[in-house]
């Protein structure tokens, strides 16, 4: 069973290794050493082209087994390297699965570094070095451009840190809504009219939008049509409704009605569809970890309208924070088990006939592997980081 921890706790410990306390890790096979500057500790450092997704997915395959020395009580990934340069392209997710079975154990391992600036965030060309202290394996981080004694100054903007998740997928999602609350449909503006009334609203047109009478010149919305309603399956109460992206504008003169021209069209804008502002309202500096509570949920809807829900998809969920939940909280997928006949009388009408058997619902399967990154009062987004099998609408969700 895993072990619940506070992950804010974990990044607060601040620990300063030196070589009297670390203890030697268990035996790995021979590989070329790379010298480093971090008090002369060395370690083998993967794939100087593969990202740390593409590098985990390799040692994966070629895993190996070490006897004679006790495991670990975090349980690190087959063949986790010594040590491990950050690149571009990197994620946080990535990084911590090159290194551990399980990457929401990563604040348990990490170590903050008192005499850097904004310790926990990583850039490219960083080294993160694998020691063990007391029998226990923890990551200790070297900055890729030197070596100070006393408190630095990173130079690269916060921006180019590692994100925890794929930031390009985020964004994409977060400019075009696909679940809305009742307060966003109440509070956004809505499509007035087309220029010569056009009854199909699509790219180069300009459209004219009410409640937006304070928006500036320039900025971006996007054009959102309200779908169905989306209920709690547990108690049917309303959590939001499906958002149907058609298009996006940008405001090119003020006032009430504020005028925009429509610069995307992904299907026909109709007049009372919603606008909503195309920014990216969400922090991607968190840490993986577990949720605080034993929490269980639903996925209820799915970006994009599809039916199978594969890596990188956009979900929601029917828990949020009033259930304890804060972004960067990992939770498993299970595929829910079918009904199945159990045909040991073999029915009454023939042998093969199974209309009258008991039916036998089959354990749920874990099928995948969900990370929240940003929360309502009872709904979540989350990304699909892994699927191990087919994921759909109403699968659930759980401690992992």
């Amino acid at each position: 069973m895993l072990t619940k921890h506070n992950p804010m706790l974990a990044i607060g410990i601040t620990v300063m290794l030196t070589a009297g306390c670390h203890t030697q890790p268990p035996p790995r096979p021979p590989a070329a050493r790379a010298a480093i500057q971090d008090n002369g500790i060395q370690g083998t450092v993967v794939g100087d082209e593969r990202t740390s997704l593409e590098a985990a997915a390799d040692n994966a395959g070629n895993a190996t087994t070490t006897s004679g020395t006790p495991a670990p009580r975090i349980a690190l990934a087959p063949n986790a390297p010594d040590s491990y340069v950050v690149k571009r392209g990197d994620t946080l997710w990535g990084i911590a699965k090159t290194f551990l079975r399980d990457p929401w154990y990563w604040p348990e391992i990490w170590q903050v570094n008192p005499q850097v600036q904004n310790p926990h965030l990583i850039y490219p060309g960083d080294i993160l070095h694998l020691v063990y202290v007391e029998g226990q394996p923890r990551l200790v981080l070297e900055r890729g451009n030197a070596v100070h004694v006393g408190p630095t100054i990173r130079s690269e903007p916060r921006e180019a840190a590692i994100r925890t998740i794929p930031f390009q997928t985020v964004a994409a999602f977060m400019s075009k809504p696909s679940v809305l609350s009742s307060d966003q449909i109440k509070d956004a503006g809505y499509l007035l009219a087309s220029r010569d009334d056009h009854e199909a609203i699509g790219e180069g047109m300009t459209i004219y939008v009410r409640k937006l009478s304070d928006a500036s010149v320039g900025t971006r919305y996007s054009i959102v049509h309200v779908g169905d309603v989306l209920r709690d399956p547990d108690d049917n109460a309303v959590l939001g409704y499906n958002g149907i992206y058609t298009g996006s504008g940008r405001i090119t003169r003020g006032g009430d009605p504020t005028t925009l021209i429509m610069t995307d069209s992904a299907r026909e804008s109709e007049t009372g569809d919603k606008v909503i502002p195309s920014n990216v309202d969400v922090a991607l500096d968190f840490l993986p970890s577990p949720p605080r509570n034993d929490t269980t949920g639903r996925i209820i809807a799915v970006t994009d309208g599809v039916t199978t829900i594969g890596q990188y998809q956009v979900v929601a969920i029917n828990r949020g924070a009033r259930d304890g939940l804060v972004p960067g909280n990992v939770m498993a997928v299970f595929h829910s088990g079918p009904l199945v006949p159990d045909q040991e009388k073999k029915g009454f009408i023939n042998g093969s006939n199974t209309f009258f058997s008991e039916k036998v619902r089959l354990p749920d399967e874990r099928s995948g592997t969900f990370m929240v990154f940003k929360t309502f009062d009872r709904l979540s987004y989350g990304l699909i980081m892994e699927a191990t099998d087919i994921i759909q609408v109403m699968d659930r969700v759980g401690n992992p």
